[in-house]
């Protein structure tokens, strides 16, 4: 009944890796190719840009911090709470455009950190055992399709700076299953999407460890942590286990013009001073059996549609809209959910067959199974 709980499966040619779910269903990646560990960091970059089907394994910490070098540059200082807020790099005269009258000063930054990583179609990136990933800087796929991403750690981009790296940025594609991953410091976002639109993808299972030294808040916690914001992005987001995040948990649009669905069941939410769901202009989000655990603020509505359900009665709503009925949320000493909107077109965005098929848990097994298997090392 769970489901997103995949077991890996090693033959002589391939290296399999269960079956994704949700919007991400019938995604394939790499297939059957034969599985190959790069031995560079360069053979790495080749491997997963260019337009051969590949399932590339990681079987340690590729590290490119310092790959390219570092650069000076103009930063801002846009909180002035301490101790350490993070300062935000000058890139695009951001700081000139928004905190012009913020205090300036001169840094060094990782040049790796602002050059991810390309992904090109039908790949499979996968990481080996409980230590492998990318250290200093992330994955980018632009308009790409077909591609899983599972048990790999990307950690320490650029952390200290905001615009120093984001970890995996999605300006459109589609067939894309991002799967028991662990993120921490991180400069800005753990996991976006750019303007074009992202369809056909989940983001399961996955650690988004916030406990930083640096944070936009001074509270040791990181706020950037998912921002959905492409033009009808149609994503789902599941068994998820985000601790000690203070905002964009995920934040969903805000672009006037712009639309997302997006699913969001079965997330454990922990120890959070700030807010969790951030739901916009355009966007339709729909919560089911989430566990929100210490957070100050669940999901403000904002401007946007949010349906969330803590009763028998507004879950049972859900019957005619989507031909089922919805699972409750719990809030554990956190704020109050927002409910229901009053306007039920939000369960619009959710009459397809995924979304009405989805097998989502009571929300009070919900931490103890996703503190047991979300993160790396939980798939082989």
């Amino acid at each position: 009944m769970l489901g997103p709980l995949v077991a890996l499966c090693f033959a002589s040619s391939a290296l399999a890796v269960g079956t994704p779910f949700g919007q991400a269903a019938g995604t394939t990646g790499g297939g059957n190719a034969k599985a190959a560990t790069p031995s560079s960091l360069t053979e790495l970059t080749t491997w997963l840009s260019d337009s051969t089907t590949r399932v590339i394994v990681l079987d340690k910490i590729f590290d490119f911090t310092s790959s390219e070098g570092t650069a000076r540059i103009t930063a801002c200082e846009p909180w002035t709470c301490s101790p350490n807020a993070q300062l935000a790099l000058d890139t695009n005269s951001w700081c000139s455009n928004y905190y012009p009258n913020a205090a300036k000063t001169t840094v060094t930054y990782n040049k790796a950190g602002l050059n991810p990583l390309k992904v090109g179609s039908n790949k499979t990136l996968l990481g080996k055992g409980s230590n492998g990933g990318i250290k200093g800087k992330g994955l980018k796929i632009t308009g790409a399709n077909n591609i899983i991403i599972q048990n790999i750690k990307i950690t320490d981009i650029n952390a200290q700076y905001v615009w120093g790296g984001d970890a995996i940025q999605i300006d459109g594609g589609s067939g894309i299953w991002i799967d028991h991953n662990y993120f921490q410091n991180i400069a800005r976002q753990m996991v976006v999407t750019g303007y074009n639109s992202v369809t056909k993808t989940t983001f399961s299972n996955n650690v988004f460890n916030g406990d930083t030294a640096y944070s936009a808040l001074c509270n040791g916690q990181h706020y950037w942590v998912a921002l959905f914001t492409g033009k009808g992005d149609q994503l789902t987001f599941a068994y998820n286990y985000l601790y000690k995040t203070s905002g964009r948990g995920p934040h969903v649009s805000g672009t006037s013009g712009y639309s997302q669905n997006v699913h969001l069941y079965n997330n454990y939410f922990v120890s959070m001073d700030g807010h969790a769901i951030d739901a916009q202009v355009g966007s339709r989000v729909l919560l089911e059996g989430n566990y929100f655990n210490k957070v100050k603020i669940p999901a403000q509505r904002s401007t946007g549609q949010t349906y969330a359900p803590v009763s028998d009665a507004e879950a049972s709503a859900c019957s005619a809209t989507i031909g089922r009925k919805c699972v409750p949320n719990i809030s554990i000493s956190s704020g109050a959910l927002p409910g229901v909107a009053s306007d039920s077109g939000t369960l619009q965005g959710f009459k397809d067959s995924i979304s009405k098929g989805a097998s989502v848990m009571a929300a009070s097994g919900v931490g103890s199974y996703v503190q047991a298997n979300a993160g790396v090392g939980k798939v082989n």
